[in-house]
């Protein structure tokens, strides 16, 4: 199995966070109102989706719901999972040709995201290629010292400010 295979896999864990949370919401009303909608942006931006991206969402599915009619949370489901396909798109693979390239690496608290940050580093690194890290998750604890440990591991740069900066 190649290294983004394995950093693929490993992102699974972002995507069934979502899905459970998105499960639970679902299941747990019968009907759609304002409450519901809340509940749903509430569950979007704290998967790490963003305020204007989940809000985009809530009012595409408002709109669809209405649009379509439906009463009930189950036959929302689908639709919400549509846009959320439709938000994600396909992907492009991963194109390191420009200089310099970004990565930008978001998902869910603990899934693993700096120890996945690490390993691309390392991994980029052995293919000759000049790595910086950048630390950009500092109001978590302990997430500056996290990536220079693997900074280090992975002998690359590292550029960061004191803990609860921007």
């Amino acid at each position: 199995m190649g290294f983004f295979e394995k950093l693929k896999n490993g992102l699974k864990k972002t995507k069934s966070v979502l899905v459970d949370r998105i499960d639970s919401l679902f299941s747990s009303y019968d009907k759609i109102d304002d409450d519901f909608y809340d509940e749903l942006l509430d569950v979007l931006i704290t998967a790490d989706i963003g305020v204007t991206v989940a809000d985009e969402i809530t009012e595409e599915l408002r709109a669809r719901i209405k649009e379509n009619k439906i009463k009930s949370a189950t036959e929302a489901k689908s639709l919400l999972m549509e846009i959320l396909k439709e938000t994600v798109g396909d992907g492009e693979e991963l194109d390191l040709s420009t200089n310099p390239s970004v990565i930008l690496v978001v998902g869910v608290n603990g899934v693993g995201k700096t120890t996945s940050i690490g390993k691309i580093a390392l991994n980029l690194k052995n293919q000759g290629k000049k790595v910086m890290l950048a630390a950009a998750d500092t109001f978590r604890a302990a997430a500056i010292e996290q990536l220079e440990v693997w900074a280090k591991r992975a002998n690359v740069d590292i550029v960061k400010k004191q803990e609860g900066t921007d």
